[in-house]
């Protein structure tokens, strides 16, 4: 160990291997994973050993390397468990497994994934034309071509259901007007999966929402980066204008009728939610264990002292029941029996643990918790956005409770 100044007066630290990986499985959760989709997870730990170096200066300076996004596609990682006849088939525990360890590596490549795989790629295999599919599915799945969705606008996060953007006939094109916000990839230069409320009161399909596959570089297509981020620093969200941007008729996806269609989308991935906040969580606890064990103070280990053993237990804990959620998702996935209220619930509580150990374990860090180099302010901060996206902790339980009381509170 390497010894330097404080930004503490008065105090010396070190600098700690951290980046070693401890057996955080206390229950043998993992322990008896195929062959097919140990070697998905082997793959994941690989690609983060490879571009982690990279992730954690670009998160220290808030820019995206696209290089490491494509590399993601280039080592098959992005097709999230997605059933298509052209894509690598991963079971769900494999996915998990892909989503948990990239997560556990860096946030915004956990982000990454989400997006590609989880919500670009996803829409197009489920409800792109075929047309469609043939041209873009495998430039998405391989990362030559970024895609994002958008859905979310300024004023309407939570309740999406009631998004403005408007999608009006004019001749053969559609044009779209309307305003995206927190649009990952939205600006990386691949296309966008917009989704817009069809405005045509002579159509048959006035006032349903669909879903249109747009190149950014279509003109009054505008993506700008959203600056001043705190959380998932290494990957861009865009603020999208959309000044009548006009796309052909077959830039609709035809399977695409209703909103409920992108709920499909949502429900999908809140396990990978689940999965992520594991991944966020056991690197969090890792960290802190190594800390804990090579730390002295007061002449001993900090292991030693008996409030950091109480306070490894309780991440152990969290970390632990966040295993056994994502196992039984993956095993009720597998089995055909995944309700989207159960994917709710997963992602309910381990974003709400993982901001418990993540707490913890920068408590447990001291002054050192702050440096970016140990990883848990990193995760800490990365947490905070996960913990939101792909549905609040007040809309899951507002699903919940729809689902266990048979009454809605939804407004």
């Amino acid at each position: 160990m390497s010894t330097e100044a404080s930004p503490f007066p008065g105090e010396r630290v070190s600098s700690y291997d951290i980046t070693g990986r401890q057996d955080s499985d206390y229950y043998a959760v993992f322990s008896d994973i195929p062959a097919a989709d140990r070697a998905a997870w082997d793959r994941a730990k690989a690609y983060v050993d490879e571009v982690s170096p990279q992730m954690a200066e670009a998160w220290d300076r808030a820019e995206y390397p696209l290089d490491a996004a494509r590399r993601m596609g280039e080592m098959d990682l992005v097709v999230d468990g997605i059933e298509h006849p052209s894509l690598t088939r991963l079971s769900p525990l494999a996915a998990g497994l892909v989503n948990m360890e990239i997560s556990r590596g860096d946030g915004s490549l956990g982000t990454i994934l989400a997006v590609q795989g989880g919500l670009a790629l996803r829409t197009l295999a489920l409800f792109g034309s075929d047309a469609q599919q043939e041209r873009w599915l495998t430039a998405l799945a391989d990362g030559s071509v970024l895609g994002s969705f958008a859905l979310t606008e300024p004023d309407h996060g939570s309740d999406s259901v009631s998004l403005e953007t408007v999608a009006r006939r004019d001749g053969d094109t559609w044009v779209l007007r309307g305003t995206k916000k927190w649009i990952g990839n939205g600006a990386s230069g691949g296309i966008t999966f917009v989704w817009a409320r069809v405005d045509d009161e002579t159509a048959p399909e006035h006032g349903a929402v669909r879903c249109f596959l747009v190149e950014q570089d279509t003109p009054g297509y505008t993506g700008s980066v959203i600056r001043g981020k705190a959380s998932l620093r290494a990957i861009h969200q865009a603020h999208i204008e959309l000044d009548d941007v006009r796309v052909p008729l077959e830039a609709v996806l035809p399977g695409t009728k209703s909103f409920k269609d992108a709920s499909v989308v949502l429900y999908a991935t809140r396990s990978g939610v689940a999965w992520s906040a594991l991944g966020h969580a056991t690197a969090c606890y890792e960290a802190a264990l190594t800390y804990a064990t090579q730390r002295v103070q007061f002449g001993k280990p900090l292991a030693k002292f008996q409030m950091v053993q109480e306070r490894l237990t309780h991440m152990l804990e969290d970390v632990t029941a966040m295993q056994l959620y994502c196992r039984r998702l993956a095993d009720l996935e597998t089995a055909g029996e995944l309700r989207p209220t159960q994917a709710s619930l997963a992602k309910f509580h381990n974003t709400r643990a993982a901001r418990r150990v993540a707490a913890v374990a920068r408590d447990l860090l001291g002054g050192n918790g702050i440096l970016l180099e140990n990883g848990v302010m990193q995760h800490m901060a990365d947490i905070e956005a996960i913990h939101t996206y792909e549905g609040t902790e007040s809309v899951q339980a507002l699903l919940l409770g729809r689902d266990i009381t048979g009454m809605s509170a939804f407004v």
